[in-house]
């Protein structure tokens, strides 16, 4: 497995203390980006399956009864079939496991994949189509079909969203997140995560333009007032 770096004991990627993997590589050009050297698919380590497995299961004695292991990206569903296996792994061990993904491919390794994944973080980066061609580089049907089959599947689900002032800061989007949430009884969280700059030294490094440089970061207030949004019926 192709893997850009290991967190040992992440407390960011899903419930409890957790083994954080993150893939390397990814077909998706957000102009949000906080990671783009994990893009390039042949800029990572090649990591076993089984040795990531015996790593995760030295901390067992941390994870608690939520914690566990996480596979993040990069897009970990670029190597499906190998964190399919992975996670078989760690299941045998009783370690609960986490898929955090954008949900932009879908596809026989995909689903076998989700049979074994406990929970999964979507990343809903925009609620329109539009957005998503223009800031993204996909549609937003094939997020939309991989929130549908977690649905079917009854597969614990946290839709995450990134607040990007001028771009999706606005109650117009907060409440089409809150229908969209609202249309699959899978998803029991949404967070809104505010957007960050500090990634731009490694823009800086790889020689290519950050995108959103010129773009504020969200106020707190601002933060405050979408969540609060976000709580309202719809």
């Amino acid at each position: 497995m192709q893997v850009h770096s290991i967190q040992s004991l992440g407390t960011l990627d899903g419930p409890g203390v957790r083994f954080v993997v993150f893939a390397q590589g990814c077909p998706l050009r957000c102009k949000c980006c906080h990671n783009p050297d994990t893009w390039d698919f042949a800029g990572g380590k090649e990591f076993s399956v089984q040795e990531l497995a015996n790593r995760a299961g030295r901390y067992r004695e941390y994870f608690g009864s939520e914690g566990g292991i996480t596979v993040s990206g990069g897009e970990p569903l670029l190597q499906a079939a190998e964190v399919s296996e992975l996670f078989s792994l760690c299941r045998a061990q009783g370690i609960h496991t986490c898929l955090d993904t954008s949900g932009c491919v879908l596809n026989a390794d995909v689903r076998d994949l989700l049979s074994v994944t406990d929970r999964v973080l979507l990343d809903i980066k925009y609620t329109n189509d539009a957005d998503y061609r223009a800031h993204v580089g996909c549609a937003l049907a094939p997020v939309l079909d991989f929130l549908n089959l977690l649905n079917e599947r009854n597969i614990p689900t946290t839709l995450r969203q990134v607040i990007i002032p001028t771009l999706n800061d606005t109650e117009d989007n907060i409440r089409a997140l809150a229908q969209i949430r609202d249309a699959h009884p899978c998803v029991d969280k949404v967070e809104l995560l505010p957007f960050r700059k500090l990634c731009h030294t490694k823009y800086e490094a790889l020689d290519i333009p950050f995108p959103l440089e010129n773009t504020p970061e969200p106020s707190a207030e601002t933060m405050a007032a979408l969540n609060a949004h976000l709580a309202q019926p719809t």
